[in-house]
């Protein structure tokens, strides 16, 4: 298990970090631990293109193979740009970001930062108003010509906060949730149960200021959506970026939605990535 580990460390130094999810796996750290376990191939990682193949294939003692079309092609790296004039501040962009390069806010106009995009795509399919442009940016330098360690270290690190904070997050929405359940039993309880002389638990409320105001920015935004959405119908357009939604892209969408139905959002709005199926 320790040489596995080892040899994971070594092989996720020389990959790319982009993020992409093009290799079939999450992250790049989950691919490099398997091509360390034989798992996967060593020729799946698009961004770092032949040169990424063939440092691999040095590392691990074995030929220099092409690099699986299946995942993808060796490009000159691009940077995401966001339409302001189209952007209806849903969010779902910063959601798939997975190295925080695009910031804004709820109904508000989203841009991003291009010294710290990785060039990975994941925010353009999840835009319900195909807003996201990719162009290339490093002329015709593509793979690790276009990509430096430097670059590739400072994804690392931006990928490794963004992870922790979504861990931080997620541990503090299941506490609030534990905190609501236990204040609803705790007021469920019959009158009779309470001890002689104890004080009566106090009933939680159904929803505070913060969730009511979450509820009232994301149905504006929807409501911004809506409109956008059928002025494109009306001259026979709409979003373009409704095919080969990966896994991983498709659960980030999933999850912004279930967000939206515990807020009470209704499911079924015409502007949500419900219709992107």
């Amino acid at each position: 298990m320790t040489e596995t580990n080892t040899l994971a460390d070594r092989i996720e130094d020389l990959l790319p970090q982009t993020q992409c999810t093009k290799c079939g796996y999450p992250a790049c750290r989950p691919y490099a631990e398997a091509v360390a376990s034989g798992e996967a191939n060593y020729n799946q990682c698009p961004p770092g293109g032949a040169e990424g193949v063939a440092r691999l294939a040095a590392l691990l003692g074995k030929p220099v193979i092409p690099l699986n079309s299946a995942n993808g092609v060796e490009r000159p790296r691009p940077v995401a740009v966001i339409d302001e004039q189209v952007c209806i501040g849903c969010t779902l962009c910063m959601q798939a970001c997975p190295v925080d390069a695009i910031v804004g806010a709820p109904k508000q106009m989203h841009t991003v930062i291009a010294e710290l995009c990785t060039g990975c795509d994941l925010c353009v399919p999840p835009c319900p108003v195909d807003c996201i442009a990719m162009p290339p940016v490093t002329g015709e330098a593509t793979g690790w010509d276009a990509w430096s360690q430097a670059q590739a270290d400072a994804a690392r690190a931006r990928h490794d906060r963004h992870e922790a904070r979504l861990t931080r997050e997620r541990e503090a929405a299941e506490a609030r949730a534990a905190a609501r359940r236990a204040g609803i039993r705790a007021a469920a309880q019959p009158a009779d149960a309470t001890p002689a002389g104890a004080t009566p638990p106090t009933t939680a409320p159904v929803a505070d200021d913060a969730e009511a105001k979450k509820r009232a920015i994301i149905q504006a935004a929807l409501e911004r959506a809506r409109k956008k959405k059928e002025e494109m119908a009306a001259k026979g357009e709409g979003p373009l970026n409704t095919e080969r939604v990966s896994a991983d892209v498709q659960a980030q969408i999933d999850a912004a939605e279930a967000r939206r139905r515990r807020l009470g959002v209704a499911q079924d709005d015409p502007a949500t990535p419900s219709d992107k199926r």
